[in-house]
């Protein structure tokens, strides 16, 4: 089979398309045939050697992704050979973009009916962090308040459309030629990021869902009411500051089951939630997929998603 290995950190170009035995699956693993594989800020991380998790090399990337099972290890019964499945890989987040990939049977759930692989690839990761945000950490109810950051990015656009279906009054934050696109998803209110202080508009919220970090993470402790929870899904929050306002501040990584993927595509398939997939390029253009998530390429809003239905030979590193 072909997958984009890294035997050493770095740029895009360290990226290399090989050839690799196929893997065989053990027990509570799934070979999966697969058929795309979404690109996330994490695999750039983990290509750069940048991830918050120990990464040995040489390793396959890739973590998100879709396609059917083509082999079982031992101790599964819930899926069988053919099943048309999406999730992720495994908890390093590794070995998505390849024509096979092993994954975790609990990391994996029936493909939505509504979607096609290149869409379905796109979800796991982005939609169960947004998911896990507002409902796990933050533990929001209908009628409170939440402060979304980035709301016309991956995670956001999936939190806002969320909010909404929960009855949540949702304040976004966003450019100003995304104000309409995360007004569509169901916003309530919509700040442009750059005319607009937000904690001038923004008292006592329940919630800040922060997926941008920095000063804008900095600057929302005030937002909060006493009590408040400030969630970040990219950095550790200043505890000190928490404290200081009287709120909770927290940082988590995703854990994407069965379980939230089964909750995800049940909403998709009734029609509350929609995808947005950016662009589609075929498995042998991963390296110009990272080019892209480095803002060194042109980069639509939406997914970035690999096709990996037709692989090419391996090429030379450009």
């Amino acid at each position: 089979m072909l997958a984009w290995r890294v035997h050493e950190f770095g740029a895009p170009q360290v990226m290399i398309f090989e050839r690799l035995p196929r893997p065989d699956p053990g027990q509570g693993d799934v070979l999966i045939h697969v058929h795309a594989a979404g690109v996330g800020p994490w695999d750039g991380w983990i290509r750069a050697g940048k991830s918050a998790l120990p990464q040995p090399l040489p390793l396959t990337l890739g973590s998100d992704l879709s396609g059917t099972v083509a082999a079982l290890g031992s101790g599964i019964s819930d899926l069988a050979v053919g099943d048309q499945v999406f999730g992720v890989t495994n908890t390093q987040f590794l070995g998505a973009y390849a024509e096979y990939a092993l994954a975790s049977a609990a990391m994996l759930a029936m493909k939505p009916s509504s979607l096609s692989y290149a869409e379905a690839a796109s979800v796991p990761v982005v939609a169960v962090t947004a998911w896990q945000a507002l409902f796990e950490h933050a533990r929001l109810e209908a009628g409170q308040t939440v402060v979304i950051h980035g709301a016309a990015g991956n995670v956001g656009a999936y939190a806002v459309q969320l909010a909404r279906r929960a009855r949540l009054r949702s304040i976004a934050t966003a450019g100003a030629k995304d104000i309409e696109y995360v007004r569509s998803l169901g916003a309530d209110k919509v700040l442009d990021y750059h005319t607009q202080r937000f904690e001038e508009e923004v008292k006592a919220a329940d919630a800040v869902l922060d997926l941008v970090g920095g000063e804008t993470q900095m600057r929302s402790f005030q937002v909060l009411r006493p009590g408040g929870k400030l969630i970040s899904a990219v950095s550790q929050p200043d505890q000190g500051r928490a404290k200081h306002y009287g709120v909770t501040a927290t940082f988590f990584l995703v854990e994407v089951t069965t379980e939230r993927l089964r909750t995800i595509a049940d909403l998709i398939d009734l029609g509350e939630l929609k995808t947005c997939v950016g662009v589609v390029l075929p498995l042998t253009d991963a390296r110009d997929a990272h080019m892209m998530l480095e803002g060194r390429r042109s980069r639509p809003k939406g997914k970035i998603v690999l096709n990996v239905e037709v692989a090419d030979e391996p090429t030379a590193p450009a």
